[in-house]
């Protein structure tokens, strides 16, 4: 009896601490002109729209390159990097969002499922 009790209380535990993690997630980053960024480099062609403000890897597995952002509209920035031709457009708010929790400060945000630049799997946003 005590087993089960304990085993039902640490399920319930666990899918609190889930719950938790996922209510804290943040899909927007806010962004003004002049920021710096880190964004996916893999070029227009890709939809990913990876964002963080730690350099790494974008979820599709390309480096990402530090960004100025130029201007942010409601639902999209645009940024500048060294080697663009031209400022690229990235939506600003993602179905993927880092899982990290309240500590980390990497803020990855993508379109797409994988890891955040902090090495966290990044969680559908609801």
């Amino acid at each position: 009896m005590q087993k089960t009790f304990a085993l039902l209380f640490g399920m319930f535990f666990a899918v609190g601490l889930i719950a938790a993690a996922s209510a804290g997630l943040t899909a927007k980053m806010e962004l003004k002109a002049g920021d710096e960024v880190y964004a996916c480099n893999c070029g227009q062609a890709c939809n990913c729209d990876t964002l963080s403000r730690n350099p790494g890897k974008c979820t599709c597995s390309k480096d990402m390159v530090k960004a100025i952002v130029t201007r942010v509209d409601e639902s999209t920035s645009l940024l500048k990097a060294s080697g663009w031709e031209k400022e690229r457009s990235f939506k600003t708010t993602g179905q993927y969002a880092c899982a990290c929790g309240e500590a980390c400060m990497c803020g990855s945000i993508s379109q797409n499922a994988g890891k955040c630049t902090c090495g966290t799997a990044m969680q559908k946003v609801k």
